[in-house]
């Protein structure tokens, strides 16, 4: 049987692989299928900023690693995800006119090509992941499938992009806030962020860090194969999450037992406004976990009321900016000066410049004592943690673009979206942005759940039970192939 493009864009990548597996198209086939999709729509959505058209022909045609996703076309981040004598601009203008090429290849980079993936291209970003929209200067905006007029989030736009319109079946992203999960929800997308140490993150990051890699996906198995694929430490990791003992792709479709679900559906600060349409969706999925047969019930951890964690939290980003700067200035091999980077990267740094770091010593010692008294609740017998994904519906481009007013604007605009995201990435627990429904302008937005540390599986199980009631997969965004 003969798939044609538009049929292909609608596959996962484990069905996609399957397809490849039983000889109903070749990688080559399913590689100039996917570069056929972005020719076509890449110039709206603007996903794509680095094309790997040529050399990805030629790795479709070579000899390809026999792992699970074999010749099945996919996108890197560029951030990070470091492949060896290919372009890294990290989103950033001065590395983008220097065009600059990495040495290395990550470790991640190299469970993918071990995976058998094919890579395409990487994908848009803002500029060092710092902000939660994706609009660079050095690439411009990140236009959503969904409705161009509108933003994809950040700092995984690009990916979210897309996937979302049919380029590729899976797209791999990051999350130190919630740059997986918050695009996801923006896209109509699967977001797993992983515990912390469960993906290698070498050699350019450590694992210990607020920031995962996995990927944004339409389907669960998606995201659990290739977190199977991927989820494999390697020598010199930080940190390693403790080892499931099964595959996640087994989990899904797994019944799993009675499970004891929280539901936190309020503004976590006083200063903060919890949209009616993400308020809405949520209740919504605690009603359907209940006649699922699980118990959900009005809790959260009390130690996320401390209104002293987003300074904390600040305080490690704003040091981790500065930290950016001086490895930019690595990368560059000179000094960074304020042309080389946008004006809210500049001042993120300023500020972490600033902060001592007996400073940062105390914020994450802080962070510490918060992660243990989160997880807690978790001890005390509950199971999972639902809240939205974010506070608001997906914003209008521009809104979260930094002015010269206002140079911090897509820094301090970037809060309400990362409000229920970003303590999961300071306590590195697992959570999950599932695309359970949409806002009363037709966009998409998400819920988010939350397990205890190394708890995978129960997002697995309790996701692909959401999955098949509601059949998100079956939703396409008005842009796509």
């Amino acid at each position: 049987m003969e798939l044609n493009d538009s049929q292909l864009s609608r596959l996962d990548s484990v069905g996609l692989a399957e397809a490849i597996r039983k000889g109903e198209l070749s990688p080559t086939e399913a590689v100039q299928s996917s570069i056929n999709r972005i020719e076509e729509m890449n110039g709206d959505l603007n996903a794509v900023v680095t094309e790997r058209f040529e050399r990805a022909l030629e790795d479709a045609a070579g000899e390809i690693p026999d792992g699970a996703f074999r010749g099945v076309p996919f996108i890197l981040k560029d951030l990070w995800t470091a492949s060896a004598d290919e372009p890294m601009h990290l989103g950033n203008k001065a590395l983008k006119d220097a065009n600059y090429i990495s040495p290395i290849e990550s470790d991640l980079a190299r469970r993918y090509r071990e995976a058998g993936f094919i890579v395409v291209g990487r994908s848009n970003t803002p500029e060092f992941g710092l902000v939660g929209t994706t609009e660079p200067e050095s690439y411009g905006p990140c236009r959503n499938p969904w409705n161009t007029d509108f933003g994809t989030g950040g700092s995984s736009g690009g990916a979210a992009a897309a996937v979302a319109s049919g380029m590729v079946p899976a797209a791999n992203a990051s999350d130190g806030g919630g740059s997986i999960r918050i695009p996801a929800a923006m896209c109509g997308l699967v977001g797993l962020k992983p515990s912390r140490g469960r993906v290698p993150m070498g050699p350019m990051q450590e694992e210990w860090g607020l920031s995962i890699q996995h990927v944004v996906c339409h389907s669960m198995r998606d995201a659990a194969g290739i977190l199977d694929a991927t989820a494999i430490p390697t020598i010199g990791d930080g940190v390693v999450a403790p080892v499931y003992g099964q595959p996640y792709l087994s989990q899904v479709g797994f019944e799993p037992r009675r499970l004891k679900i929280g539901i936190w559906n309020e503004a976590p600060r006083d200063d903060l406004v919890l949209h009616p349409d993400c308020q809405r969706l949520t209740s919504d999925a605690g009603k359907l976990l209940e006649a699922l047969g699980h118990s959900v019930e009005e809790s959260h951890p009390s130690a996320l009321d401390d209104p002293a964690i987003a300074g904390r939290f600040s305080a490690i980003w704003m040091a981790g900016a500065n930290l950016t700067l001086k490895n930019l200035s690595k990368l560059l091999q000179r000094e960074v000066t304020i042309d080389d980077v946008e004006i809210g990267t500049w001042l993120m740094a300023q500020a972490g410049a600033r902060t001592s770091g007996l400073e940062v010593l105390q914020a994450q010692a802080d962070m510490g004592l918060m992660r243990r008294a989160t997880l807690e609740w978790w001890e005390d017998g509950w199971d999972l943690l639902l809240t939205p994904t974010t506070l608001l519906p997906p914003p209008r481009l521009g809104d979260l673009v930094s002015t010269e007013d206002e140079p911090m604007r897509n820094s301090f605009k970037s809060i309400p979206y990362a409000a229920f995201t970003s303590p999961f990435n300071a306590t590195g627990q697992p959570a999950i942005s599932l695309p359970t429904g949409f806002s009363s302008d037709g966009l998409p937005i998400g819920i988010q759940l939350v397990a205890a540390y190394g708890r995978e599986d129960l997002l697995i199980q309790v996701g692909s039970q959401l999955e098949a009631e509601i059949k998100w997969n079956l939703n396409r965004a008005p842009i796509h192939a």
